[in-house]
């Protein structure tokens, strides 16, 4: 049976779909030594490669959930001799993260090797919830949290209304249910304030809780569960994901 490469690459746990793509375009993957083609398709028994490298089917799918520090970045591609997320984790199967937090934010991070998870979780039209605690550089007014919560005009888009509270003089929570670039810092700053303090608290239905910067954990089987049920992703992950038979760890990991 054949299917498209990037759902290989992205079932494999390479990437997502999107990124696989993008790995074709820039001439990174090949199928049985050739190079790839957006678009392709493969079968049982090609030998497909990334970067020279082979990459085997149908690997355990694993999702952390990372409390990711201040001055860690997502990707390689704006490191700048900064640490990367990836390099924080000890784990079995190589994973990616899901979407990114900037530089000087923090918090909840996931990272997997699910391609199918990580496009259902950055699919902006599904309004999934993310939900911040931000400090800012001056003291927090009705008239901002009014003008938050109602849209702010960035990126030559109006953002959807959204739910803020303050929490105290110069700080505030915010529940966003779409991922624009640097948006809670793009809107502060369209308002005239400045974000001192990001942190990420949860997305959809998983907390942040007790976890440390650079500690993270394995999503436990509920949770899991619950997560794939909102993101309309119905399948027992007892039996996909955990068919190996390896524990579920107990205890929170240190990066």
């Amino acid at each position: 049976m054949e299917i498209r490469l990037n759902k290989f690459l992205s079932d494999a746990g390479v990437c997502s779909r999107r990124e696989a793509d993008r790995l074709v375009e820039a001439g990174r993957v090949t199928v049985d030594g050739r190079p790839a083609a957006v678009g392709q398709k493969v079968s049982d028994g090609q030998q497909i490669a990334v970067d020279g490298r082979p990459v085997r089917p149908h690997a355990r799918k694993i999702v952390y959930a990372m409390n990711k520090p201040v001055g860690v970045v997502c990707s390689t591609a704006d490191h700048d001799r900064a640490p990367i997320v990836t390099s924080l984790i000890d784990s079995p199967v190589r994973v990616y993260p899901v979407g990114r937090l900037d530089k000087d934010s923090e918090g909840l991070l996931f990272l997997t090797n699910d391609g199918e998870l990580t496009d259902a979780i950055l699919r902006a039209r599904n309004g999934h919830e993310k939900e911040y605690l931000v400090e800012i550089d001056r003291p927090v007014t009705a008239d901002f949290l009014k003008k938050m919560a109602s849209g702010v005009p960035i990126l030559d888009t109006v953002t959807r209304p959204c739910t803020v509270e303050k929490t105290g003089r110069r700080s505030f929570h915010i529940v966003l249910t779409q991922g624009l670039n640097r948006q809670i810092r793009r809107m502060c700053k369209a308002l005239g304030c400045r974000v001192v303090k990001l942190k990420r608290m949860r997305i959809v239905n998983i907390r942040l809780g007790s976890l440390k910067p650079g500690e993270y954990r394995e999503l436990t089987q509920a949770e899991e569960r619950e997560l794939r049920r909102r993101l309309g992703q119905g399948r027992n992950c007892s039996q996909t994901n955990r068919q190996d038979g390896l524990d579920e760890p107990n205890n929170e990991k240190k990066g």
